[in-house]
């Protein structure tokens, strides 16, 4: 397994961490993404620390917490050997204190989460959504607390509007706060949305990408396939209302690509997917999910080798769309490319 910085931070974090979405699914949306007790918890856990993937990825929103209870569970009495990454901030109730990270929310939905998992810090604390209600000096002062009481390690965000965590930085740089060293973002080959500020900004800033859902909601698993129905048991059939929507010609000429470099290089469609995710800048690690050991073990098939740059080339072409205004008409311009050299 390989190991990267996390940002511009002294924690080194696995290129691959795991989503523990699939425990203790409940309710629509997490049951169609697994419902791992404990037991299938505890083996999925042993599974990736024989792989080396220590870093484990969690919300309190995930089933009403049991993904928590469910994580904290399965690697009782190991916890110095893996990573906590866990994030709060969405609405966990119908109350006017149940959502966002105003101080006292924040250090509420810490402790809570704390209790859940069995431990005494989180290594890793994301702010789930921007909460445009609570004012970012109140945010993270509340976090520089956390963080010197040694309930937090390291803080980040994830789905943030890129002017919102560039405000973040600024404050915290000011103020000597500490500064959000990760994002956690939906970026995969029918999603690249990230690339057009989130990524230059984190390149920029030293924010490290945490990928979530890399095969774009299941549909780059290799069973989707052209003129031809979502498959029986895909949890797409549940899920699609939640997901970014993707046009249907678009996916296809990805799952072609797929397809082909697949071929080439003997793997499966999910492992070229997140290899070519890997290859690219600001990407600290590619959160996996699996509901079984069998998708699990052919995920982790996705570090230990390289695309070529033919075949980085060939799904670049095909999962390429125009970025939206105002970076359009410049990158149509020649002399673009001086301007915005690639990042690297």
């Amino acid at each position: 397994m390989e190991y990267r910085q996390l940002g511009s931070s002294g924690l080194r974090v696995p290129v691959l961490s795991f989503g523990t979405g699939t425990f203790g699914g409940t309710g629509p949306l997490f049951s169609a993404w697994g419902r791992s007790d404990a037991e299938e918890a505890r083996r999925l856990v042993d599974i990736c620390l024989e792989a080396g993937v220590t870093l484990f990825d969690t919300a309190d929103i995930y089933s009403d917490g049991a993904s928590e209870r469910v994580l904290g569970e399965a690697i009782r009495g190991r916890r110095d050997a893996v990573l906590i990454s866990a994030k709060t901030g969405l609405p966990g109730g119908d109350g006017p204190q149940d959502w966002g990270v105003s101080r006292a929310r924040l250090i509420r939905s810490v402790d809570a989460s704390l209790k859940r998992l069995g431990t005494d810090h989180i290594d890793l604390l994301q702010l789930h959504a921007f909460d445009a209600s609570t004012p970012v000096e109140e945010l993270l002062a509340t976090l520089d607390a956390l963080v010197a009481a040694g309930k937090v390690r390291y803080a980040g965000v994830s789905n943030y509007p890129g002017w919102q965590l560039m405000k973040a930085l600024a404050v915290a740089d000011r103020h000597g706060w500490p500064r959000f060293v990760a994002h956690q973002v939906y970026y995969s080959l029918i999603g690249r949305a990230y690339e057009d500020d989130l990524m230059p900004l984190g390149a920029d800033q030293g924010v490290g990408a945490l990928v979530w859902s890399p095969l774009g909601w299941g549909r780059l698993t290799g069973r989707i396939r052209r003129d031809a129905p979502i498959p029986e048991g895909s949890r797409l059939h549940e899920t699609v209302a939640f997901a970014p929507p993707v046009e249907d010609g678009h996916l296809y000429r990805v799952v072609d690509a797929l397809d082909a470099v697949a071929a080439e290089t003997g793997r499966t469609v999910p492992q070229v997917a997140i290899n070519w995710l890997l290859q690219r800048p600001t990407i600290s690690s590619v959160i996996i999910g699996a509901r079984n050991e069998a998708q699990l073990r052919d995920n982790l098939g996705a570090v230990g080798w390289s695309l070529t740059s033919a075949q980085v080339a060939t799904l670049d072409a095909a999962s390429a769309v125009l970025p939206p205004y105002p970076h359009t008409p410049y990158r149509q311009q020649e002399g673009f490319a001086r301007l915005n050299p690639p990042l690297v």
